[in-house]
């Protein structure tokens, strides 16, 4: 079962940037159920528990390899693995990425909840990589690793809902230059406004797929000028919307765009002008933006 099975996950238009088997289903793919013909076998999934996990090496058509909670060893020796396509490491703890470095022909990478590193420049070493997945990497604030990526079309980085990502700055941005979406959940921007100066050099970005209380206002606001003409949010519009009920459109409560603005209630008798202060607010966040994007 591929991505595109599933295409409102947090992957992206998953057709287009992802062919890897779902989390939930590489179970299935286990090296420890029958393989009677390791010629056919494209995609396999080992844990620290497989004994026989050294079988993915007869497995000349092998594309797609899925470790999870993989033990060290495993880890070192994928490293041979040149050919494969596709990697996911689940759950792991490891001093550093440079088992990567050989895998020259991986397309697609997913990181998720792997500990232990903070350096991801061994992924500069993957001259075809298009998509990339970092999830709950608890060592990393520096993504300046990944500048150069030139190939890179899609890239997520997330947290989870009890721990959001720490992201020092933003300026690896200006160096992947292919890049079409970007995806931002659940992080914690540790640069002051303006921090997403570097989006003007995205000159094929398409979509920007981050929340409505993920960044301050004002960064949304230059994201916006800066970007009019892709997609933001997850629904695909082309602006984020300054108030919106989603969270609640039973309950008489907008939600106002930017982390820690709150929220509205519809019945108030201020609320017609706490909404005016707020857009005049954000009028003047784009006012500012323009400057800046004039004068970068």
């Amino acid at each position: 079962m591929k991505y595109e099975e599933e295409p409102d996950g947090l992957y992206g238009n998953l057709k287009d940037y992802w062919e890897m088997v779902p989390t939930h289903h590489t179970p299935v793919y286990s090296v420890d159920k029958e393989i009677p013909d390791t010629t056919s076998v494209k995609v396999l999934t080992i844990s620290k528990n497989h004994q026989n996990w050294k079988r993915i090496f007869d497995c000349p058509h092998l594309e797609e390899l899925n470790l999870d909670q993989p033990s060290n060893e495993q880890v070192q020796a994928i490293s041979e693995l040149k050919h494969i396509k596709r990697l996911r490491i689940k759950s792991l703890r490891v001093k550093n990425l440079e088992f990567i470095k050989t895998m020259i022909h991986l397309e697609e990478v997913a990181l998720e909840y792997v500990s232990g590193f903070s350096d991801l420049s061994p992924l500069q070493y993957l001259p075809v990589l298009q998509s990339l997945h970092l999830e709950n990497l608890r060592k990393v604030s520096d993504f300046d690793g990944l500048r150069g990526i030139e190939n890179l079309r899609y890239l997520l980085i997330t947290g989870t809902l009890d721990w959001k990502q720490p992201i020092d700055s933003f300026p690896f941005l200006e160096e992947l230059p292919d890049l079409e979406i970007l995806t931002l959940v659940s992080i914690m921007n540790k640069t002051p406004f303006p921090a997403f100066n570097s989006v003007l050099k995205l000159k094929k970005i398409k979509e920007l797929r981050i929340g409505i209380g993920t960044l301050d206002t004002a960064e949304y606001a230059l994201l916006e000028t800066a970007l009019p003409h892709a997609k933001k949010g997850f629904e695909g519009e082309l602006s984020w919307p300054l108030y919106s009920n989603k969270d609640h459109p039973d309950k008489g409560y907008v939600s106002l765009l930017g982390r820690g603005e709150g929220r509205i209630k519809l019945g108030s008798p201020t609320a017609v002008d706490k909404i005016k202060a707020y857009t005049e607010k954000y009028d003047e966040y784009i006012r500012k933006s323009r400057e800046i994007i004039a004068n970068y």
